[in-house]
């Protein structure tokens, strides 16, 4: 009787015991979602945001989405190449603008449209939820304490490897 009562106990402890979330970086998450929270109120939740990515091959892509009352409404694309003359000079090789109308319309030059509430459940969800011990798992508030750059970069990846955004400006409408 006392050994079952121990293997109950034992067993119930386990079942029970603190569970550390497969978040990474929980901590850092939740103190810029709460800021977040603070802003998108404060601006009703019309705001736009600016992503960056770049290669090392020369060329960055910069995507400014607009959001007024929690819906997209424009989101505009710039697609940069470095001159390979040492100059430290691009030339802009792609250029487009979405309305609300049109959202999503460029499916080959980006991902999906997403608000800034999109991209903290996205982070939350995908980024910040991969197995750490394969990647390298970052997240950035910089952005006055808002999402700055989530994602992670796969171990023994050698090039454009990370997997996530970067957002450089986070602005009222």
């Amino acid at each position: 009787m006392k050994n079952l009562l121990l293997l109950t106990f034992t067993l119930l402890l386990s079942a029970t015991a603190c569970k550390k979330d497969n978040i990474a970086k929980q901590g850092p998450y939740d103190a810029s979602y709460k800021a977040w929270l603070s802003y998108k109120n404060r601006v009703n939740n019309s705001y736009s945001y600016t992503t960056t990515y770049g290669s090392w091959v020369g060329f960055g892509v910069t995507i400014t989405t607009g959001v007024n009352n929690g819906k997209i409404v424009s989101r505009s694309y710039i697609m940069i190449q470095s001159r390979n003359n040492g100059t430290n000079k691009a030339d802009t090789v792609g250029t487009w603008h979405e309305d609300a109308t049109t959202i999503n319309t460029h499916p080959n030059d980006a991902s999906e449209a997403l608000t800034v509430d999109d991209i903290y459940l996205k982070a939350r969800t995908e980024w910040l939820n991969v197995d750490a011990k394969s990647n390298d798992i970052i997240f950035e508030a910089k952005n006055n304490g808002l999402i700055s750059s989530c994602g992670y970069i796969p171990h023994n990846c050698a090039d454009d490897c990370f997997r996530g955004i970067t957002i450089t400006a986070i602005t009222t409408l």
